[in-house]
């Protein structure tokens, strides 16, 4: 068998059975190799005992990572290696943690306890590879299935339900049906998760090529930890620009919106506000009037409630809130949103707009997506030109307006904000003798305001 296996992990083994112990690569190392992938890390189990691992590496740098649980990190020739222990575990009081870990001697005794069988494989250099719950032949099948009772796994710690789907999501899987089954049954569990934990992998799943797919098959399980998308599913939108419900258009569109996380989170709430906003004319047509205001609302909920970051959730929450404003296809409009949004967040909300367009129903596609390259095309051209959007590309500076009579203090930001709008606009170039000129008429209008005193060195 044909295995990329590394170098330093090779190392650390010989190093363990060199004195009289076993060790193998376990686990997701493993799985990704198996799949052709790079491992971005190598996990090492072992039948050495944590202190047994530290004596062996004497010479080296040994960190107590996870002593608790078996773990410690072995800084060879400057690589960081985890080595840890074979281990059973017992007893899920909290449905989290075990309650009791055991060291065993034992490698079938530690795979045994893993949560799923692509994850539950060994490889040695010279033995090769250990699969004794035909991990090999799921990964070949494309298909996530529990190693033993899948209730039992989920019961032992909740996150394995969103771990499972989440490789689903990531490598195209299915999930095995007494697997999806447990799944669906055992789903409240992730109410017992932290936060931070399920916002790791709801994360990592939401980006994954698969998520729509697995957004669809499992809703109920999702809406567990995002009570926001429930009132989504099966919404008839009842408008002729809609040939889907609501979490059907928006599964659509999260298959549109390419694999940036900020992108797929903003569309998963694009329109989460529409159902608590429906309003239906005398011909029986649906509206959604202020919708993007309360969906804006929703997102910001869920994102603070899984513990997101502020910059994440506050650019994840404004391009909800813009998702369905109109932009004009003129330079001046698009330096205005560059200006607001920034050139990587408005490139963004283009493409929501473009998923959520192409989420639509069909006859009244084509011109919104002629809108919409029309807008990349300026976008192009005003970035290819320079132009001006930022105050830090404005021909004058806050010196300048200080030399020309302006008080220190927020008159001072206030010029600098009247001078860039007038060049995003148009109304005059990028130039300091035109700056100079706009200046001296925002003094003369502002005179009576004290923002005026002799210019310096006069």
């Amino acid at each position: 068998m044909d295995f990329p296996f590394s170098a330093q992990a090779g190392r650390v083994i010989a190093r363990l059975e060199e004195q009289g112990y076993e060790a193998y690569a376990v686990g997701g190392c493993v799985r990704d190799a198996l799949l052709g992938r790079t491992p971005h890390d190598w996990d090492i189990a072992t039948s050495a005992l944590p202190e047994e691992t530290a004596r062996c590496f004497a010479d080296c740098r040994v960190l107590e990572t996870g002593a608790r649980h078996g773990t410690v990190t072995v800084l060879l020739d400057g690589e960081a290696c985890e080595v840890t222990t074979y281990r059973v575990e017992a007893g899920y009081t909290d449905g989290r943690r075990p309650d009791q870990v055991k060291f065993v001697r034992r490698l079938e005794d530690d795979l045994a306890r893993r949560d799923f069988t692509i994850n539950a494989m060994a490889y040695h250099p010279v033995r090769g590879l250990v699969d004794l719950f035909g991990g090999r032949a799921d990964l070949d099948a494309g298909r996530i299935r529990c190693v033993g009772e899948a209730r039992r796994r989920f019961q032992e710690d909740g996150l394995r339900i969103l771990r499972g789907l989440r490789f689903a999501a990531a490598y195209g899987f299915i999930i095995e049906e007494a697997t999806a089954r447990a799944m669906r049954e055992e789903r409240e569990r992730l109410h017992l998760i932290a936060a931070e934990r399920v916002n790791v992998e709801f994360r990592r799943l939401l980006t994954g090529r698969d998520a729509p797919r697995i957004l669809r098959e499992f809703a109920p399980v999702f809406g567990v930890f995002l009570p926001e998308i429930r009132s989504m599913w099966g919404f008839e939108q009842r408008n002729p620009h809609h040939c889907w419900d609501v979490w059907e258009h928006t599964l659509r569109a999260l298959e549109s919106a390419g694999s940036d996380f900020l992108v797929r989170a903003a569309v998963l709430f694009h329109d989460s506000g529409k159902p608590s906003t429906y309003t239906q004319d005398g011909a029986g047509i649906g509206h959604f009037y202020g919708h993007p205001a309360v969906s804006e609302r929703l997102a910001d909920e869920a994102l603070r409630r899984l513990k997101f970051d502020t910059d994440t959730r506050k650019r994840i929450v404004r391009l909800v809130k813009y998702h369905d404003v109109s932009i004009d296809n003129q330079p001046g409009c698009v330096r205005r949103w560059l200006n607001r949004l920034g050139e990587e967040d408005f490139r963004r909300l283009l493409q929501i707009k473009r998923a959520d367009t192409l989420a639509q129903a069909p006859l009244y596609q084509p011109p919104r997506l002629e809108l919409l390259a029309g807008l990349e095309g300026t976008l192009q051209t005003v970035l290819a030109q320079q132009d001006c959007f930022r105050l830090r590309d404005l021909a004058v500076n806050g010196r300048d307006v200080l030399a020309a009579g302006i008080p220190s203090g927020p008159a001072v930001g206030e010029a600098l904000r009247y001078l860039l709008d007038g060049v995003i606009d148009g109304r005059f170039p990028n130039e300091r003798a035109a700056l100079a000129g706009a200046l001296e008429s925002w003094k003369g209008d502002n005179e009576g305001r004290g923002y005026s005193r002799p210019p310096v060195g006069r």
